[in-house]
């Protein structure tokens, strides 16, 4: 980045407070973006907000910061803005330059069609998930019971991955009293994941460590 040039402005959302306050989402979102950017420095503008709103106060704060120093507006990934072709749009009329990290060589138009199929994604799930709710209770299924049952079952499974993870402990040379962005490491490096196939953070090894010592 030259001397003289703005740094551009990073916006990250989560959908919940708890996200915010624990960094789940955030920690994912900064890392691509510090990809795309290869470790250049940028304003960081942090939404806790759900993606349906379109009041959003710390875009607006970022897009007013692109405006003033002329600089563009990078994300994460298209769907921390939103899924919604209208709301897209309204953005690229403000004449502002935004890529996103997980299409950076999108094009405006490309941008847009994106957006149209994820706004239609999101209907269409939508609807799948009114009719099998609307089907499951004319053929009188207990709603509730049965994601109580759902839910028990995650937690079992969960508890049974942590153990597997925790085997691994003794061979890495992890300790419980270690640091959370210690443990984070060893497991990153030995190429261990998530249940969800992804790297470790503070906030994961946290739970990961709360349901070892049940």
């Amino acid at each position: 980045m030259k001397p003289s040039e703005a740094m551009p402005a990073a916006y990250l959302r989560v959908s919940t407070q708890r996200q915010g306050i624990s960094g789940l989402g955030l920690e994912a979102q900064r890392k691509a973006i510090e990809l795309l950017l290869d470790g250049k420095p940028y304003r960081e503008f942090i939404e806790i907000e759900s993606g349906k709103k379109a009041k959003r106060p710390e875009l607006e704060a970022a897009i007013a910061y692109c405006r003033k120093h002329k600089t563009k507006l990078v994300i994460a990934k298209l769907d921390r803005l939103a899924r919604n072709v209208h709301f897209i749009s309204g953005l690229m009329e403000t004449g502002i330059d935004f890529i996103a990290a997980d299409m950076p060589n999108a094009d405006r138009f490309m941008l847009h069609v994106y957006a149209a199929m994820a706004e239609e994604e999101g209907r269409r799930i939508s609807e799948r998930t009114k009719a099998a709710l609307a089907v499951a209770k004319a053929r009188g299924v207990e709603l509730g019971k049965n994601g109580k049952v759902l839910a028990a079952k995650n937690k079992a499974e969960a508890d049974v991955f942590a153990r597997g993870v925790s085997s691994n402990f003794e061979r890495l040379g992890i300790s419980q009293d270690m640091s959370l962005q210690s443990i984070a490491n060893l497991l990153n490096i030995d190429g261990v994941t998530t249940r969800q196939g992804e790297i470790w953070y503070r906030a994961t090894i946290s739970r990961l460590l709360s349901r070892i010592e049940r």
